[in-house]
């Protein structure tokens, strides 16, 4: 009886000690990060990735990957989906519906074949190139975002994103081409391929094998894209009209600042502004908020336009306080910020 019993202990002991050495490396492969911005709440606290989503850059097959808000005053790091939530802040998705920084949801249709800053400030400016097309007896385009052109750095570096036409959607195929300084960049299929130029203000990185990438502006913006399809359902449900050779193939986006001027600009831009009115009407099904004379861009890489802001400024920015917590539908159908989560 003492044998069997002397047994226990030590199995249990053995059980113990194994249990310690897997949590211990559980938290040692949870990468860390601190935040360094003086005015954020949680200056230079250590912020650790939960074990659900141990990695900043999570390697193939991971569907969440780790953030921190470093102007959430919780200061812990969380896990976000790696593609982009159309029911978060900062995203603008269908035809084009956003959700701006005060979590407000309007519609801005633009123009097609026209381009719009959708952000401009000081030191760096997104503009969208929007498509569409306008059925017999309809007053304005349907439209949707095409492709985005970034201009940022000291030395005004440009990147654009399209997705390329296509008259039948391929899922196999990828519809994304980018560029870097107006040449064309080869990002090699595959989850988590990266690229980045010398200097590394710019990073691209592979969220699946084809068709969405996080692209991160150092210190400025991570946005996450993702190339969809005008569907043969969505036609028949907004009566679209969409013709058999092209599926409208478009972008899918959504932007986490890292910092933003008081002063931002921009369709998305100004509803981080502390002084923003949102002229969106509460209740409407589709509220349209208008600003295509003050946003209009002559190109997709041109930043002048009535409003814009951009003006490679290198001078210390008083920065925004942005609390942008990350929205997820997946854990019930309220997002918690006046957004209800489609099933």
């Amino acid at each position: 009886m003492k044998g069997d019993l002397k047994n226990m202990f030590y199995v249990g002991l053995v059980v113990m000690i194994y249990a310690f050495t897997f949590i211990a490396q559980l938290e040692a492969a949870s990468e860390t990060k601190t935040c360094v911005q003086r005015k954020s709440p949680c200056f230079l606290k250590k912020q650790t990735c939960p074990k659900q989503c141990p990695s900043f850059s999570p390697p193939y097959g991971s569907t969440k990957a780790c953030v921190i808000d470093c102007f959430n005053p919780i200061c812990k790091a969380t896990c976000r989906n790696r593609k982009p939530n159309c029911n978060g802040k900062g995203s603008a998705c269908l035809d084009p519906r956003f959700i701006g920084g005060d979590g407000i949801v309007f519609y801005f249709h633009g123009k097609r074949d026209e381009h719009f800053a959708l952000v401009s400030d000081v030191d760096f400016q997104v503009n969208a190139r929007f498509i569409g097309l306008r059925p017999s007896g309809r007053a304005r385009d349907f439209t949707w975002i095409q492709s985005l052109g970034l201009i940022f750095g000291p030395n005004s570096k440009t990147f654009s994103l399209e997705a390329t036409k296509a008259a039948k959607w391929d899922h196999q195929v990828d519809h994304l081409s980018l560029s870097y300084e107006g040449k064309e960049i080869s990002l090699p299929k595959g989850d988590s391929s990266v690229w980045s130029p010398p200097g590394d203000y710019i990073k691209i990185e592979r969220t699946s094998d084809i068709n969405s990438v996080l692209v991160t502006l150092q210190d400025i913006a991570e946005i996450w894209i993702n190339v969809v399809p005008v569907t043969k359902e969505d036609d028949i449900i907004h009566k679209y009209g969409r013709p058999e050779n092209d599926c409208f193939a478009h972008l899918e986006v959504q932007f986490r600042f890292l910092k933003l001027s008081s002063n931002v600009e921009g369709v998305l831009g100004r509803t981080y502004r502390e002084d923003f009115k949102n002229p969106a009407k509460p209740g409407v099904a589709m509220p349209v908020v208008g600003g295509e004379d003050k946003y209009r861009t002559g190109s997709l890489l041109e930043t002048s336009c009535n409003a814009c802001v951009y003006s490679r400024s290198l001078e210390k920015i008083e920065p925004l306080l942005l609390n942008q917590n990350t929205v997820d539908c997946t854990g019930g159908s309220s997002s918690g910020v006046g957004i209800f989560c489609r099933k």
